[in-house]
């Protein structure tokens, strides 16, 4: 079933990933110099992650009605694997040399090729790897999710809802290390105010949530659905073998 829904989640999540970059780069491709056709070419780079995380919850979402799913239960079961996902998919900024952060001289500095390096510091050639800060931030967002869930008997969303807001803790202390060129608002880099209104909502969702005495689903499926599976009666020798 898992599968089933990534079918609809996965493409998705890479068009929204594709979309939330070019919505927050348009000067690359629609600016002066810029080639509008370019924007399709995903194959060169150039995918968001807020877009992804939103297009490929529409996906699931529409993957789980498909199966008779409930979609929350789905996004809290698969949510740590995003952020795993997350974690090793950051290294292909090292690979790039791209999305790093300030000139500095820690033991664990990146080095960055002279063709690779900002305007504003050709003759550093050390930087901040906030790949590796971030890939690392990750792995830990994924361990506290599957403590939490069963420390605390998360459900109904929860589980995305704290992903978000532990993920977005750390984008906006990361982002205040890159130095690679980005819209600002008000001083502050574009993602920053992603991460703090989706903190803000998720914190909400959970505050809320949580009053409530929302928790786990006894079952993923949807209310009224009775999978095939399930269909066999009590006094049945199918549900006795089970």
């Amino acid at each position: 079933q898992i599968a089933d829904v990534a079918m609809w989640a996965v493409p998705f999540g890479i068009v929204g990933g594709r979309i939330y970059h070019v919505i927050t780069t348009p000067d690359d491709y629609f600016g002066d110099g810029g080639k509008p056709f370019d924007a399709v070419k995903i194959w060169e780079g150039g995918l968001g992650i807020w877009g992804a995380i939103a297009l490929g919850a529409v996906g699931a979402w529409i993957g789980a009605r498909q199966a008779g799913l409930a979609w929350p239960p789905i996004a809290d079961s698969v949510v740590p694997g995003v952020a795993l996902a997350q974690a090793a998919g950051r290294w292909g900024n090292w690979f790039n040399q791209e999305l790093y952060g300030k000139p500095t001289d820690l033991p664990w500095a990146l080095e960055i090729d002279p063709e690779n390096r900002p305007r504003a510091t050709p003759d550093a050639a050390t930087y901040h790897p906030t790949f590796l800060y971030e890939s690392l931030w990750c792995i830990g967002v994924a361990v506290l999710l599957i403590w939490a869930d069963r420390r605390f008997n998360l459900g109904r969303g929860q589980v995305f809802a704290l992903y978000v807001a532990a993920y977005c803790t750390g984008r906006v202390w990361i982002e205040a290390l890159r130095v690679d060129e980005a819209h600002h608002i008000l001083g502050m880099r574009l993602n920053d105010w992603t991460s703090i209104l989706l903190f803000l909502a998720a914190v909400v969702f959970l505050v809320i949530s949580r009053r409530r005495g929302d928790s786990r689903e006894p079952s993923p499926y949807r209310v009224g659905h009775t999978p095939a599976s399930d269909s066999a009666t009590s006094d049945s020798p199918a549900a006795d073998e089970r």
